[in-house]
């Protein structure tokens, strides 16, 4: 199982974007329409899916892919700026992104 540690800032950023509404967050992997490697990203998403993992992200629900868990180290780091809107996703010995993007996703299963 993967272990997340998430800093202060960015876990008051994703618990303001969950808001009231249940959610669960997703650290994706995309690899769809890239020619190279894949984009670090995170989803916001209704439930958990089908071959999603559950990830040890302290008070935050967070799941991975099954696929895309090999893409990650055993721990990692979630990180934020004050005045930067995306995310800082590092382990021990690589920084995966320093522009990780939040995606909230659960507006599009309502349609």
């Amino acid at each position: 199982m993967i272990k997340l540690e998430i800093s202060p800032l960015a876990e008051r950023r994703l618990q303001e974007k969950l808001g009231e509404q249940p959610g669960v967050i997703k650290l994706y992997y995309d690899t769809e329409g890239c020619g190279c490697d894949g984009i670090n990203t995170l989803l916001i998403q209704d439930e958990k899916g089908q071959f999603d993992l559950p990830v040890d992200a302290g008070n935050l629900s967070f799941v991975v892919d099954q696929q895309h868990q090999i893409f990650y180290e055993d721990t990692l780091w979630l990180d934020a700026e004050e005045n930067y809107p995306a995310f800082k996703l590092r382990s021990k010995s690589a920084t995966y992104s320093s522009n990780v993007q939040l995606r909230d996703m659960r507006h599009l299963a309502a349609q």
